[in-house]
């Protein structure tokens, strides 16, 4: 599996090629190609084909876009920051030159968006914060393009709550160093924005994830309990779906748990 893509002296973009331009039978396969090996969850596989067209065809958006979602899924898999780095690296130089090709793509702006969040996980607060505050309008314009992509809506109720809860001292940081925090963030547009993704796609187990979480962190037990259930009753695919799946049982169980002694409680106080 490489990163050639990602030096920089590959990453410089200057081309006329319209996105929209029909591509050749030789990219077309190997796109063709590509997509298969995703849908069949062969991710590196997929990336490598993605990097097949680039090299033939550097202009083709499908690729470059479809190329930052699978770096940073890839990295995210491993424990190695170095590792980790430079696939979130090469997503980032994938999302913008795809930004170059089509700059008001909703794919293109989703990649961006999503390499974003995924190397703030590695930075410093202050890099993390400006992550942060860069991601936002790529978000937000995925989402005005693609309406209908579960993706796109997850992604923003992602950005929307980590923003809204902010630490003190990153609010402060922010105030003092930034000009402030990102304006627009807020815990109840997570909750729509969760709530329309698991809509568009109730069978994405880390959307019930995502969802249930930000329920119970508001107080909504038994919203974070209905979503929790839909959440286990899926059948996991991947790896990550697996674990996912397995944090969700057990988030559950100790709702459940609570529950039940809550109810032993009361029965005791009547008695």
């Amino acid at each position: 599996m490489g990163l050639a893509v990602a030096f920089p002296a590959q990453a410089q973009l200057a081309t006329s090629v319209s996105p929209d331009t029909p591509p050749d039978a030789s990219i077309a396969k190997l796109l063709t190609e590509a997509q298969t090996l995703q849908t069949q969850y062969h991710e590196s596989e997929a990336l490598a084909k993605y990097e097949q067209v680039l090299s033939k065809a550097p202009a083709t958006y499908e690729a470059l876009w479809q190329a930052a979602v699978l770096s940073v899924r890839i990295g995210a898999r491993y424990t190695d920051e170095t590792r980790k780095a430079a696939y979130f690296s090469a997503a980032r130089l994938y999302a913008n030159r795809a930004l170059v090709v089509k700059s008001n793509g909703a794919e293109g702006h989703y990649a961006e968006a999503l390499a974003l969040t995924s190397q703030a996980t590695l930075l410093t607060a202050r890099g993390r914060l400006l992550a942060y505050r860069e991601m936002k309008p790529h978000v937000f314009m995925a989402v005005a393009r693609r309406p209908d992509w579960a993706d796109a809506w997850q992604l923003l109720g992602r950005w929307h709550y980590r923003v809204d809860h902010y630490s003190l001292l990153e609010r402060i940081f922010s105030r003092l160093f930034l000009g402030g925090t990102p304006s627009g963030a807020g815990t109840r547009k997570a909750i729509d924005a969760l709530v329309r993704a698991h809509e568009l796609d109730p069978k994405r187990i880390q959307v019930c994830y995502d969802l249930a979480r930000v329920h119970l962190n508001q107080g909504q037990r038994s919203r974070a309990v209905a979503v929790l259930q839909e959440a286990v009753a899926l059948t996991p695919v991947t790896a990550e779906e697996l674990e996912i799946s397995r944090r969700c049982r057990l988030l559950l169980a100790q709702l459940n748990r609570q529950l039940h002694r809550q109810v032993q409680r009361y029965i005791r106080s009547k008695n």
